[in-house]
This record gives C-alpha cells, sequence and structure tokens, in this order.
C-alpha cells in the first residue's frame, strides 16, 4: 500500500516520517497551535514521534491519512493535513490541518485542504466530510466557509482539553455541493 503523495502548486503532501518529528514538534510545541486543537501543546519531542508513528497506524488500518504539508521552494514542512475517523464503508472523514503561525494567512492551509478534499471525493470515493471547529476558531470557520462547509451545529461540551469542556461546531462538505461549487 503506497503512500498517496499530492502537490499543488507551492506544496508537496508528503508521508510524515521520524525525520519530521522536530518539524512537528516545533509546530505543535506552539500554544497558539494547539489553543484549538484538542490538545495541550508539546514538551516533548517524543510526543511528536508518538503522534507520526499514530498517523502511521492509522494509514496502515485505514483509520485515517496525515500528510505532511511541505513547501516546495525550502522543503520545510510547516504544517499537517488530513483525514480523522476515515471510514470507507461509510464513505465519510473528518478533515484537520493546522500551519505553523509564520505561515498562516498565506492562502496555504486553503490550498492543502482543497487538495486533499479532491483527492478524497475523487480517489477515496467520499462523500462527506466532517470537520469540528471551536466557535472561537473564527480563522478555521472562514476557510471551512470559503470551502463550501456548512455548519450543522453545536457540539457542546465536546472536547476535553486544558482541564476543561469545550463546545465545537461540526460542519460538513457533501460531494455533490463540492462538484457544484467547482
Amino acid at each position: 500500500m503506497t503512500f498517496p503523495l499530492l502537490e499543488t502548486k507551492r506544496l508537496k503532501l508528503i508521508e510524515l516520517q521520524h525525520q519530521h518529528v522536530n518539524a512537528v514538534y516545533e509546530i505543535l510545541s506552539l500554544e497558539e497551535v494547539t489553543r484549538f486543537y484538542g490538545t495541550s501543546p508539546f514538551t516533548l519531542q517524543a510526543e511528536a514521534t508518538r503522534l507520526i508513528d499514530m498517523y502511521y497506524k492509522n494509514y496502515l488500518e485505514k483509520r485515517g491519512i496525515r500528510w505532511g504539508i511541505k513547501l516546495k521552494e525550502n522543503q520545510r514542512i510547516i504544517g499537517t493535513v488530513g483525514l480523522n475517523t476515515l471510514q470507507l464503508k461509510n464513505k465519510r472523514a473528518e478533515i484537520g490541518y493546522e500551519l505553523h503561525p509564520v505561515f498562516w494567512r498565506k492562502g496555504l492551509a486553503i490550498e492543502a485542504v482543497s487538495e486533499v478534499i479532491r483527492f478524497s471525493y475523487n480517489q477515496l470515493g467520499l462523500y462527506r466530510i466532517g470537520a469540528l471547529v471551536y466557535p472561537e476558531n473564527k480563522p478555521s470557520l472562514a476557510l471551512l466557509d470559503k470551502l463550501g462547509f456548512v455548519n450543522e451545529g453545536l457540539l457542546r461540551g465536546y472536547m476535553f482539553q486544558d482541564e476543561q469542556f469545550h463546545d465545537t461546531y461540526m460542519l460538513s462538505l457533501l460531494k455533490p455541493e463540492w462538484e457544484k461549487a467547482r
């Protein structure tokens, strides 16, 4: 089973491996990145190693696919994007992503997410892609809105992070909506 490598104008979406531990740790150790991520900032590189191992296991078990987002211009890993809770039988998954703050507001996240959506509908045959987003995460909500995601409602007390419960919105994009908007 060959890991699918994806490409956009400015990015390569690659399989994360142990050689990328430092980059993943650097990104997920930042409080501004993990604030709406459902986890506390990493404090040990071993956490990044475990995360990469989990991504690999999820891929092997067909429960998820997570790509490293690599800038073509300098080969730097600037974030990750992928599908969580992948259910090929039910033709659905949830999308997740994060970028190093230096690369926020440059259109890179929407470029990566758009390519994963295209792959999900065309290659994996998915029908529904969901997204869980904290209501306070305005940039992520704006990105998903631009892509045509519909806010289905509030999931109260859905995430437990930093010793407290957080509400999240559930958004989704169905394949026919995506096709129509293209």
